[in-house]
């Protein structure tokens, strides 16, 4: 339990961080389901228009410090290999 004043803000500051964090990641999530979904149809323009659609959110997670650079870029590198194989 938090005592201190600070203690106390540094608590409420986490719920309000926590808040943001999990709809961010549930955002990200979203995106990268359509992506997903649009593979599994087997649409490229769909996959690639998806695939446009998540890299902006996927790099903003990486700003806001929710995701790893280079887990983001593994993240793309499959995807968009995935989505290239589409059109072979």
């Amino acid at each position: 339990m938090a005592n201190s004043p600070q203690a106390k803000k540094r608590a409420r500051q986490n719920e309000r961080r926590f808040a943001v964090n999990k709809a961010r990641r549930s955002r990200i999530r979203t995106y990268l389901r359509k992506v997903e979904e649009a593979i599994e149809s087997g649409d490229q323009a769909a996959a690639q228009t998806a695939l446009r659609e998540v890299q902006p959110e996927l790099m903003r997670g990486v700003t806001k410090g929710l995701l790893h650079k280079n887990t983001v870029a593994r993240k793309m590198s499959r995807l968009s290999t995935r989505v290239k194989s589409l059109g072979a």
